[in-house]
Parts: structure tokens; C-alpha cells; sequence
């Protein structure tokens, strides 16, 4: 098997940033450990083989900083230059970008110079990995595609349309503390991509446990029961490639070829000998939505959800953070799992795009003391109607209310 020549350039003050105000403690794990996640995204959303990094680019202001509580509760400056010699030992080539406004930096004029500049390079390289969710970038993702070059948008926040829409794939703020925490990314299932799957011993294994459950079930089996059952018994393997290279547990499945099989969101079944599974329990109703909710979907990618999911979602939001310490990749999935069992199906992508709503509409759920539901709506909203007025979006006072009253059922 080959490779996929790729370069990565990571605008690290935006990725950091971003990952800091949803998740302290898991971004000072991506900037601590580059090399652990940097091995990870090598099999993550490849379109033929796993990645070489040809080039790694780091972009950093050194005198950057965000404050940070110690451990003995003491506000104090934790600056980026911290970091720098861990992306030297993992390969990167730091390029100090000090400030050069009160704002800005140099690191995105710099990413896109250098970027062109592989253009033109001898050697050519199949894809392009650029780590910011600076939509200043969008000029460059088009002169990419125009080179047919493959390109992945790292985002930490929820990047505009324009900018996403031309990459062909985005990492979100949930998928990168996936890698960095080690973990199997969840990948989008309608995003297909040509892999030629691991066919070590860990690999026959998973075939055979599959097969063997597959072909005993009696009824629909439980994909999250029976992934979680695999990573226990096939371990750190599992991780490491992101199941084989398909890059989710559903697609390994499906790469089986398993006879007569059906799939769901939730379920898997032999269409010959069970029984479908209730449509109320593995699919999500695309409800109809007032016309400002629905042009802030077109817009900003927001979840179409019935009503009276957006209170659920905060009141479990609220349950979690009241009850654990906070950690996104769990919290995300715990709020998941619980709103399930309420009968709420709604996807964990769902659940992430609300926390990441709060967290930049100035309610983190990390915070203490744990911010309440009516907290976390508020704050989503706000984030929610301060993004449409960034891109343009325009609403009538009527309309702003319609969206209030949608999203928090009041």
C-alpha cells in the first residue's frame, strides 16, 4: 500500500485558541502531545492510503498567551511558547508569527504564501491539511481545488459555509479531541471515502467477531453495544488505525460485505431474519421550520431538530456538567446516550454543535460554578444569532423572536 503525500499547516494561536475556551485541559493535551494525534490524523479521512507529512508547518506567536488556572485555583498567563518545543520534537518547523496588529497575526498570510509555494514545488503534493478556522483562508482552499489538490479544514469552532463548503473534509473541534484523546473519530457516514482496509491479524479478528455475532443474532444488534465490545477485546488497535482506515465503525462493518445486511443509525440486521427496528428509534425527523430557523440551517449548518429537542439537549447539557468533570469528547457522547434513552435520537455532532454554540457564546461548560440549562440556551442563541449577523444574515425583529422562541420553546 502507498502513501498520500500531505502538508499540514497548523495556525496554531486560532486551533489552540478555539479548543481552549470549549476544553482546557484537552487543549493543553493537543499542545503537549503533537505527535501522538499527528500519527492519528495519518489514517483519519484518507482518500487512498494513509498520509506521509512531507511538510509540517507550525505557526505560533510566542508571546501569545490565555489565562490559565493552576492547580491550586491561581489565575495565572499560560503562554504558547510553552509548546514550541513539543512541535519541534514531533517534526514541525515553528514559525514564530508575533503579533502585528492588536488582533491579527501573521501566521495566515504566512500559510498561504508557503502553501502556494508547495504549488509550484517539485514534488507534488495530493493533499493539503490546513489547520485554522479563519475563513480568510476560503481564497486559498479555491486556488487548491483549482490545482486538484485534496484538501481538510482542522476547525476548532464552527467555520463559515464559504470556507468549509470547498474542502473536502473538515475535522471539527469534537473529531481533532477525538484524535487528540485517542479515540475512534466519528466520521460523517455519508462522506464515502476509497480505502483499502488494514488485512493484518487484528483485523481478521474483527471480521470473525462480527461474523460470528452477525450470524447468531436473533434480533437487530446494537452497533454502539457491539462497537464498544470490539475496542475491549481488539484494543489500542482499533484507535490507531480509526478502525482499519474506514474511519468509523459503521463503514468497517460495511466493508464486510456481510449478507442481506441492513444498517441504521443504531442498528444492524439481517433484512432475512429480523425484524426492522421501530423508524421512531434509528432515524431523526427533519422537522418543518419556520423560514429564520431554516435559513439559519441553509446558513450556518444548524441541526434541524424537532422543538422540543433544543431543552432537552441544554436541561442534559446541564445534568452532565452538574455531575462530572467536564470533558468533551464524554460529555458529547454521555449527553448523546442519555437523550436516547429519553426517546431524543439526536446525532452526538448535534450535541457538540450546541456546546461549541455555548462555549463561544460566553457560557463554556467547563465553568464553575456549572452553568445552568436556561444558561446554556441563552448562550447557544446568542452565538447562534451573533454568527448569521457576522455572514450578512439579516432578521426582522418578528423573526429574531420566531428564532428565539424555536430554539428555546418558549
Amino acid at each position: 500500500m502507498g502513501h498520500v503525500r500531505a502538508a499540514l499547516y497548523l495556525d496554531f494561536d486560532n486551533v489552540f485558541g478555539g479548543l481552549y475556551r470549549l476544553d482546557p485541559e484537552a487543549a493543553v493535551q493537543f499542545a503537549s502531545d503533537p505527535g501522538g494525534w499527528l500519527r492519528r490524523m495519518s489514517v483519519t479521512a484518507t482518500s487512498e492510503a494513509p498520509r506521509r507529512w512531507l511538510v509540517l508547518r507550525c505557526y505560533l506567536n510566542p508571546a501569545g498567551w490565555v489565562h490559565h488556572t493552576d492547580p491550586s485555583g491561581e489565575q495565572t498567563r499560560l503562554f504558547f511558547s510553552k509548546f514550541r518545543p513539543w512541535f519541534v520534537r514531533a517534526g514541525f518547523d515553528v514559525i514564530d508569527c508575533p503579533r502585528y496588529s492588536g488582533t491579527k497575526n501573521a501566521a495566515d498570510i504566512r500559510i498561504v504564501v508557503d502553501a502556494v509555494d508547495a504549488l509550484a514545488a517539485d514534488t507534488r503534493y495530493d493533499e493539503f491539511v490546513i489547520a485554522s478556522g479563519d475563513s480568510d483562508m476560503t481564497p486559498l482552499l479555491q486556488r487548491l481545488r483549482r490545482s486538484d489538490r485534496r484538501t481538510m479544514i482542522v476547525s476548532p469552532a464552527d467555520a463559515a459555509e464559504a470556507f468549509t463548503s470547498i474542502a473536502d473534509h473538515v475535522l471539527d473541534s469534537q473529531q481533532l479531541l477525538e484524535l487528540v484523546q485517542g479515540e475512534p473519530v466519528e466520521l460523517d457516514e455519508d462522506e464515502q471515502f476509497p480505502v483499502v482496509p488494514d488485512q493484518g491479524e487484528t483485523y481478521e479478528s474483527f471480521r470473525e467477531v462480527v461474523s460470528t455475532e452477525y450470524a447468531a443474532a436473533t434480533e437487530p444488534l446494537n452497533m454502539a453495544s457491539l462497537a464498544a465490545r470490539l475496542r475491549s477485546q481488539l484494543g489500542q488497535s482499533i484507535t490507531d488505525s480509526n478502525w482499519f482506515g474506514f474511519g468509523s465503525f459503521a463503514r468497517a462493518v460495511a466493508g464486510l460485505k456481510l449478507p442481506d445486511l441492513r444498517m441504521s443509525q443504531l442498528f444492524l440486521w439481517d433484512e432475512t431474519r429480523h425484524e426492522a427496528p421501530e423508524p421512531g428509534a434509528t432515524t431523526t425527523p427533519s422537522p418543518a421550520q419556520p423560514e429564520p430557523v431554516e435559513r439559519l440551517a441553509a446558513q450556518l449548518d444548524l441541526p434541524r431538530l424537532p422543538q422540543t429537542w433544543w431543552p432537552a439537549i441544554y436541561e442534559t447539557l446541564a445534568a452532565y456538567v452538574e455531575s462530572h468533570r467536564f470533558n468533551l469528547t464524554q460529555c458529547t457522547s454521555w449527553s448523546r446516550d442519555r437523550l436516547r434513552d429519553q426517546g431524543v435520537p439526536v446525532s452526538r455532532g448535534a450535541v457538540a454543535f450546541v456546546v461549541r454554540g455555548a462555549a463561544f457564546g460566553g457560557c463554556p461548560l467547563f465553568r464553575l460554578p456549572a452553568p445552568t440549562a436556561a444558561e446554556i440556551g441563552a448562550a447557544f442563541v446568542g452565538n447562534v444569532l451573533s454568527r448569521a449577523e457576522s455572514v450578512d444574515m439579516t432578521f426582522t425583529d418578528e423573526e429574531t423572536a420566531t428564532v428565539r422562541e424555536w430554539l428555546l420553546d418558549k
